[in-house]
């Protein structure tokens, strides 16, 4: 059975992207070891990438222009499918890879077929509404959450915000790389 993995870069303030969608603290200071990390630990395994409408404009916008000797895991992120959740878009293009496809609702029934049909994961990158979502639903097996030495304040997108219940997690894994980064592993006990 396959796993639903959240894998997600997160500043100590639980926030996912400061104002006007700046990500420009998480590539500021890239480490190589945690690059191959998060190559080993998620994108290997992954037989398709959840993304919510956000996410995936940005996203889009990068990724398919990329080589692998551009940047590396390139391959990887242009040739998996991908689910992209949204009410608003009609379709989701992804170059000329033509593997995106747009999911208007999450059918929690539907995200268990396809965990219990597949043998890898299932991984939502970034994306904080369609965390928050299947959070509340309970879909989410693993947390794989890259913290950053950073207050991002006002004005920033937090992670788990609308949560409706306790989720007791427990800690699977965790390592800090050279740049400051912890890598926090965590898994829903029970």
């Amino acid at each position: 059975m396959g796993q639903l993995i959240a894998s997600l870069f997160v500043s100590i303030d639980n926030m996912m992207v400061a104002k006007n969608e700046d990500m420009s603290w998480v590539l500021g200071d890239f480490d190589p070891e945690m690059g191959a990390d998060m190559d080993a630990e998620v994108m290997r395994s992954m037989q398709a990438i959840l993304l919510g409408h956000t996410t995936y404009d940005i996203m889009a916008q990068h990724w398919p222009k990329m080589t692998e000797a551009e940047s590396p895991g390139a391959d990887l992120m242009n040739g998996t499918p991908k689910l992209v959740f949204s009410r608003t878009l009609e379709k989701a293009e992804w170059g000329s890879y033509g593997n995106a496809t747009v999911v208007k609702e999450v059918v929690p029934a539907e995200i268990q077929r396809m965990k219990s049909q597949s043998n890898g994961s299932m991984v939502i990158m970034g994306s904080a509404s369609l965390v928050q979502r299947f959070t509340n639903l309970r879909l989410v097996d693993e947390y794989v959450l890259s913290l950053h030495p950073v207050i991002l304040g006002d004005g920033a997108k937090p992670l788990f915000k609308d949560i409706k219940d306790r989720h007791d997690l427990r800690v699977a894994k965790t390592k800090t790389y050279g740049n400051g980064v912890v890598l926090l592993k965590l898994q829903p006990m029970g």
